[in-house]
C-alpha cells in the first residue's frame, strides 16, 4: 500500500506544478496579447499556450488521482466497526 507520507509529498510537489503552470500561462497569455497588439505573429507563441495547457491538466489529473490515493490510505486507516465473537 502507498505511504501516506509519500503521497502528502507527492500531492504537494503536483500543488506546486500547477501554480508554476497557471503563472506561466497567464504570462503566455499576456505575451500573445503583446503580440497582436504589435501586429506579430502569434502561431508559435499559441502552440506553446496550447502544450502549456495540455501539461497543466497532465498535473490536475495527477493530483486528483494523488487525492484519490490518499483518501484510500485515510480509509484503510480508520478503525472498522467493532466485531462481535
Amino acid at each position: 500500500m502507498p505511504d501516506l507520507d509519500a503521497e502528502t509529498r507527492h500531492l504537494a510537489r503536483a500543488e506546486s506544478a500547477i501554480a508554476a503552470g497557471e503563472r506561466r500561462i497567464a504570462e503566455q497569455v499576456d505575451r500573445i496579447a503583446h503580440l497582436r497588439r504589435c501586429d506579430l505573429s502569434v502561431t508559435a507563441a499559441e502552440q506553446l499556450l496550447d502544450t502549456l495547457r495540455q501539461t497543466l491538466s497532465g498535473w490536475q489529473e495527477t493530483r486528483e488521482e494523488i487525492r484519490r490515493t490518499i483518501a484510500r490510505i485515510e480509509e484503510a486507516a480508520r478503525p472498522g466497526p467493532a466485531r462481535r465473537a
